[in-house]
C-alpha cells in the first residue's frame, strides 16, 4: 500500500515522529518549511514544493543540495503550498495520504487544512486522507459503516458534523454507545467518548462527519 506523507511547515511539536510511516512504500513531500522539517527527522523528501518564503537562503540551500526534485513557485498563486504538495502526491498514487505541520500556529492556516481535507476526501473517496500531529488524527466520513481499531495511543474518539446534521449515527463497541442519533451543527454530546472494544463501528445515513481520535499526551 502506497502511503504519502504530507510535512508542511508547521510549529515542530505538531509534526509526527516520520519513523512510523518509514517502509519501503511510503512517499515523502516536504511543503515548503516541511521539506527542513523531513531533513531534520533525517528523511531525504522525494520532493519538495512551494514559494519556501519560510525558509532563509541558506535553509533554502539545504533543501535543494538534499531534495532531488524541489519545485518552486512564485508567492503570488492560488494555491496553498500544501495543496501544491499533494498534487504531487497523487500523482503516486497512494492509498492513504497523511498531512502533518498543518495545526499549530495561525488558526487561519488550521481551518484551510479542515476545509482542504473535506475537499480532497470529496474529490478522492478512494483515498483515506487524514490530518495528523502527535496528539491526534482527523479524518472525514461519509455515510454508511465504517470500523475503526482500538489504538492506545488515541484514548479518545469525537465526531462532530462538517456541512450540515448527521443524521442516524450509531456507535457501536464504544464506552458511551448511541442508536439513530442526530448529531446537529453547534452540538457538542459526542465529543470525547472511549473505545470498549477492539473494533467499534460507526454508522451514518446521512451528511458528513468529522472524527477526530486524540490522547492527552
Amino acid at each position: 500500500m502506497i502511503v504519502a506523507v504530507i510535512c508542511a511547515g508547521g510549529p515542530n511539536p505538531e509534526i509526527v515522529d516520520m519513523t512510523e510511516f518509514l517502509q519501503d512504500d511510503t512517499v515523502f513531500i516536504g511543503a515548503d518549511r516541511g521539506a527542513l522539517h523531513l531533513l531534520q527527522q533525517g528523511i531525504t523528501p522525494h520532493e519538495a514544493v512551494g514559494d519556501f518564503d519560510s525558509v532563509t537562503s541558506e535553509e533554502y540551500d539545504q533543501i535543494a543540495a538534499a531534495v532531488h526534485k524541489v519545485g518552486r513557485f512564485r508567492s503570488e498563486k492560488n494555491e496553498t503550498d500544501t495543496e501544491l504538495a499533494v498534487d504531487r502526491a497523487l500523482t503516486y498514487n497512494p492509498e492513504r495520504v497523511i498531512l502533518t505541520g498543518v495545526t499549530g500556529g495561525r488558526l487561519d492556516h488550521m481551518e484551510s487544512a479542515l476545509h482542504l481535507l473535506y475537499r480532497l476526501q470529496m474529490q478522492h473517496r478512494e483515498i483515506a486522507f487524514s490530518i495528523r500531529n502527535k496528539t491526534n488524527e482527523l479524518s472525514i466520513l461519509f455515510p454508511g459503516v465504517h470500523e475503526c481499531a482500538r489504538e492506545d495511543r488515541f484514548a479518545y474518539i469525537s465526531f462532530f458534523p462538517f456541512g450540515g446534521d448527521v443524521l442516524g449515527l450509531t456507535l457501536s463497541g464504544f464506552k458511551y454507545e448511541t442508536v439513530d442519533a442526530r448529531l446537529e451543527t453547534g452540538m457538542t454530546k459526542f465529543t470525547s467518548n472511549e473505545p470498549a472494544a477492539e473494533v467499534c463501528t460507526i454508522s451514518f445515513h446521512q451528511g458528513i462527519c468529522l472524527m477526530v481520535r486524540s490522547s492527552d499526551s
